[in-house]
């Protein structure tokens, strides 16, 4: 199947959401499209580390949606 992962960094005082890295690919299933996230987490140059991402297939239907674990404190991740 045919899927858009984006990565994005959610703002606390009201909830908004910036995308950081947006990439399509090709997976099998939904176990398949979230390794691929994992991978593409480590490997995509993005200007900031994201809070968050979704996964959607070529119709635009929401396979998942989540948090991402926090690796580094909150004050190295923010950037003024």
């Amino acid at each position: 199947m045919h899927i858009v992962i984006e990565f994005y960094r959610i703002r606390d005082r009201d909830d908004a959401h910036a995308v950081v890295g947006r990439e399509t690919a090709e997976a099998a299933n939904l176990d398949d499209a979230m390794e691929v996230a994992r991978l593409l987490l480590q490997t995509l140059n993005m200007p900031q580390r994201p809070d968050a991402m979704t996964i959607t297939d070529a119709a635009g239907a929401v396979l998942y949606a989540g948090a991402l674990e926090a690796d580094v404190p909150n004050e190295e991740r923010t950037r003024p």
